[in-house]
Parts: structure tokens; sequence; C-alpha cells
């Protein structure tokens, strides 16, 4: 629920960056991230994840988004503000 409620208040060229947990309700963070970038193609976005992962192949299977950065929960606030200032340069 709370992925499709972030889309229908998406508001295009507002937001600068949105942090995604790869795994949500409803839809992935993924398939969620694909429809942010339909609305607003110069959103930045971080995507956040539980366990281990392979950045490298989720970039080839989803080859239409420009990923960002990834990053594991719990994160430090420190570490979180870092991947936002490399998120934003």
């Amino acid at each position: 629920m709370i992925p499709l409620l972030a889309l229908s208040e998406f508001r295009p060229n507002f937001y600068d960056l949105a942090l995604i947990d790869i795994d949500v309700p409803k839809i992935n963070g993924f398939e969620l991230s694909i429809k942010l970038l339909e609305l607003d193609t110069n959103i930045n976005i971080c995507f956040m994840f539980s366990g281990q992962i392979n950045p490298q192949a989720l970039r080839e299977l989803y080859p239409i988004l420009s990923i960002g950065s990834f990053f594991s929960k719990p994160v430090s606030l420190e570490h979180l503000i870092k991947m936002i200032k490399k998120e934003l340069k």
C-alpha cells in the first residue's frame, strides 16, 4: 500500500531524491522507481535493502533504470548523509 500511496502523491519536478526500499508490498522498489522516472526523469534514486544483493546484476536486470546508490539496512545517519550527498552532486 505504501508504494502505491507514494506513487499517487508523487509530484514531478518537486523532489531531488527518492530513497526506496527494494522489498516493499504490492510493487517492488524497482517497479516503483520505473513509475517515478516515467513521471520525472530528473529524480535521483537510492535503494535500501536487507540481506545481500548484487548491484551489478540488478543494473543488468533493470537496464531502464539509472540505478544510483545501494545501501543495506540498518544504516547509520553518517553513511546515509554521505550517500545522499553523493547522489545529489
